[in-house]
């Protein structure tokens, strides 16, 4: 090809085995890229809970401005036991989901060929939908307090926001993410209606709305409790399925479990008008049980970056990730212990990068 498409990525690695895990999948990235004419820039940024124990934040006060001139981010995880949770969320992951309105979060979920899930009778690909997750509002728009803290007549108050312009957008997104794939051509809608009866009923009533420009798309709505029982009994009668910020956050940890690991469970935050960067990571975490261990499964963060790359234009080199991952796990080697092996993340990385050379 004549053109060469170059495109700046901010990197943050973040905490646990975050950075391990971002680390493996650039050159994966990289290599895919390039037999299609495209290279990356990497800016690192060493944000996240060390940069809290020196400075008193996750990141600097002018975070966002310095990653808004990128084509997209690629992190990595956050999360540190020494920090209450709500500490680094808050401070790292919400801030850039919402600064740069990436009010739809994708989640795919796929049982590969290869991999064991834990439901029996579930042939390879007979699992594959995604879930859209509400991203800026909602249980995590951080809205409520504390009154009389520490006290035995202490109240805490935590409201989920949910706004016409939020709801009706991830409904919209998720139909029109239906009409695309080569699926079920079915939407299903999460909610807890019959509990939350203001926040949940408003959101079921905006779907019915939506759903009446899509007339060739099938829709369901279940409630979060028969949804999780419905993921077991018959995920693959699933195809899109949107939640709230909350409900989708439970539902795709749910959805990595039965297709057999957290480890192959990739995450894209998109800003879908593309007026900021979006943001692409693996849904695990950033588990510090196994952190600088070596054995951290790297193959969520490769999808993630496939999902990064399709977004970008290069739906080619984004194929070749995937075909790569794929490749591996129907090999069943070499494989990080999570899914059974014993190969070590620049084991299995190596296995990646041995399949896209032969393509």
């Amino acid at each position: 090809m004549n053109e060469r498409r170059s495109y700046r990525i901010a990197v943050i690695g973040g905490d646990g085995i975050g950075p391990e895990v971002v680390e493996a999948a650039i050159p994966v990235l990289e290599a895919a890229a390039a037999r299609s004419g495209a290279q990356f820039e990497w800016s690192r940024f060493p944000w996240g809970s060390e940069h809290y124990f020196a400075h008193g934040r996750m990141m600097p006060a002018g975070a966002l401005d310095e990653l808004r001139p990128f084509d997209a981010i690629f992190f990595g995880a956050v999360g540190d036991p020494r920090l209450q949770d709500n500490l680094t969320l808050d401070g790292l992951l919400l801030p850039i989901r919402r600064g740069f309105d990436q009010y739809a979060c994708v989640r795919p979920a796929v049982l590969y060929p290869g991999v064991r899930g834990p439901l029996a009778g579930k042939a390879p690909g007979s699992i594959d939908f995604v879930v859209v997750r509400e991203n800026t509002e909602g249980e995590y728009a951080q809205v409520g307090g504390v009154l009389y803290p520490g006290g035995p007549h202490e109240v805490a108050v935590q409201s989920g926001i949910f706004t016409r312009h939020g709801t009706e957008r991830v409904i919209r997104f998720a139909f029109e993410l239906a009409r695309q794939r080569n699926g079920r051509r079915l939407v299903t809608s999460i909610t807890k209606s019959n509990a939350q009866g203001y926040g949940m009923a408003f959101w079921d009533r905006v779907f019915v709305e939506v759903t009446r420009e899509f007339s060739e798309i099938r829709t369901e709505s279940l409630l979060v409790d028969a949804a999780c029982m419905d993921f077991v009994r018959r995920p693959e009668t699933f195809d899109v399925v949107v939640a709230s910020n909350l409900f989708g956050d439970i539902l795709t940890d749910l959805s990595a479990a039965i297709t057999g690991s957290l480890g192959l469970a990739p995450s894209a935050n998109l800003n879908p008008a593309r007026t900021a960067p979006s943001m692409f990571e693996p849904v695990h975490g950033s588990a510090p049980d196994i952190a600088g261990r070596g054995m951290a499964n790297p193959m969520a963060t490769m999808l993630a970056g496939a999902m990064m790359l399709d977004f970008l234009g290069e739906t080619e080199a984004s194929r070749r990730v995937e075909s790569a991952v794929r490749g591996v796990l129907a090999d069943g080697s070499p494989l990080t212990p999570d899914l059974g092996g014993t190969a070590t993340t620049t084991e299995t990385t190596s296995g990646v990068m041995s399949k896209l050379r032969r393509e």
